[in-house]
């Protein structure tokens, strides 16, 4: 490797690479504030990345060339989080980026935003800080960053919040907490046994459209069909963010049930 890229490398490796032994360490950076520098060693430290022995050079340098990459985009994810990355670049958040375009910005929406969002990129490392890799951080406070519409902003005021509320001190989300990923970014577990893991459907727009997907996959992971079907397709507690228990009675369901009791009633003659 060239000396270039571990004068630069280093700026970013000091002190990881040292636990890690895995690097020999120049004398001088090139041209990278020691600060910064130090501030992402000690994100990464406590990280799920050091904790599972991904380090800085996993993501900073190229696989092809060992150039140092400044800023590694999603590629450098990809090696590791091929699912995520496909499935976020089929949402609205990346589906440019999947046809060779720039990454969509808050300024191109149609939703209201947050006026200081307006500039930024969406990509992985909108939502996942690069270094410490907090996924509770990423699962509402990311989106709230940018998202500034009625919906969003109501989550505060719900029963969901609460729940996320008390996993505001973990290093990732429990599966007894709701946040805004948790309704936009479904989970699946795939595998079987010992073998058993999560996988997060990045595509942002998956559960929005038909509503009956976001029931099906989301929803009545915790509550009854009845109940989410008629809270999903109340606009006015949607847009309260399911504030309050659904007050909408879907026909669908009295037809149902009278059906139900017709055919009982028949086979029991």
């Amino acid at each position: 490797m060239n000396q270039q890229f571990w004068q630069r490398a280093i700026a970013l490796l000091v002190l990881p690479l040292c636990l890690l032994g895995s690097w020999v360490l120049p004398a001088q950076a090139d041209g990278l504030d020691p600060a910064q520098v130090q501030e992402a060693t000690q994100l990464w430290q406590t990280s799920a990345h050091a904790l599972n022995e991904v380090n800085c050079s996993s993501c900073h340098e190229a696989s092809d060339t060992n150039e140092f990459v400044a800023r590694p985009g999603s590629e450098s994810c990809q090696t590791c989080h091929q699912q995520d990355v496909d499935t976020f670049l089929l949402g609205k958040h990346g589906i440019r980026m999947l046809e060779g375009d720039t990454p969509l910005t808050p300024a191109m929406a149609r939703l209201p935003m947050q006026p200081g969002a307006m500039n930024l990129q969406m990509t992985c490392n909108s939502c996942h800080d690069v270094h410490a890799v907090n996924t509770v951080q990423a699962a509402v406070d990311s989106c709230l960053t940018c998202h500034s519409d009625t919906h969003s902003l109501n989550y505060e005021n719900s029963s969901h919040a609460a729940l996320f509320a008390a996993d505001r001190s973990l290093p990732r989300p429990s599966a007894a907490s709701v946040s805004c990923a948790t309704c936009h970014l479904p989970r699946h577990e795939v595998g079987s046994g010992d073998n058993v893991f999560t996988q997060v459907n990045h595509n942002n727009t998956y559960t929005l459209l038909p509503r009956d997907r976001m029931v099906k996959d989301v929803c009545m992971n915790c509550h009854g069909m009845e109940y989410s079907y008629n809270s999903i397709f109340d606009d006015d507690l949607v847009e309260a963010n399911f504030d309050a228990p659904p007050t909408l009675a879907l026909e669908t369901f009295e037809m149902v049930r009278a059906f139900d009791e017709r055919r009982t009633g028949q086979g029991d003659s």
